[in-house]
C-alpha cells in the first residue's frame, strides 16, 4: 500500500497500478472489487472498537482501502453514480473486512472495521482523480 496525491482509475479496471487492476496480491476474483472506498464517518466508527494499538493502522491508511472521502458517509453513494474528479463511478457493494486483514494489519482490525468496512465501485468513465477533490452525485434523485 502506498499513498498517492493523483491517480487515473481506468473504465471498467479500477485505479493505475493497483493490484486489483493488475490482478496480483491477496484476493479471490470472486470478491474483487475494482476499487474500494471507505469515509471518514466509518473510520471514526471503527476507531471507537479498535483497541488503542490498531488506531494508528486505521488513520495511517492500513484499512487498505483505495480512497478515503469525508462529508459523505459511504451508504449515502449506494445506488448512485458520483464524479470525483474526472472520473465517473458506481458504486456496486459492501466492502466486508477480509480476515487476512487482520493477519497482515493487526489482530483486531477486521472486527474493528465490522459493517463500516467501506463499499465497492466500478469506473463507469475513465479519469484523473487527486487528494482534495469533491464527491459530486450524478443523480441524486436515485
Amino acid at each position: 500500500m502506498r499513498a498517492v496525491t493523483s491517480v487515473e482509475a481506468l473504465c471498467n479496471i479500477g485505479l493505475q497500478g493497483d493490484r486489483y487492476a493488475n490482478h496480483v496480491g491477496f484476493w479471490r476474483a470472486t470478491d474483487a472489487c475494482q476499487i474500494t472506498l471507505i469515509s471518514e464517518y466509518d473510520l471514526r466508527q471503527a476507531l471507537k472498537r479498535a483497541s488503542r494499538e490498531l488506531h494508528e493502522h486505521l488513520l495511517s491508511g492500513h484499512h487498505r482501502r483505495n480512497l478515503v472521502i469525508k462529508g459523505l458517509r459511504s451508504n449515502t453513494l449506494e445506488g448512485r453514480r458520483f464524479r470525483i474528479g474526472t472520473a465517473v463511478f458506481h458504486y456496486h457493494k459492501p466492502r466486508p473486512p477480509c480476515g487476512y486483514l487482520d493477519q497482515i494489519e493487526g489482530e483486531g482490525l477486521s472486527r474493528a472495521l465490522g459493517r463500516h468496512s467501506g463499499v465497492c465501485l466500478r469506473v463507469v468513465t475513465s479519469g484523473s482523480l487527486s487528494i482534495g477533490d469533491s464527491v459530486v452525485i450524478l443523480d441524486p434523485s436515485v
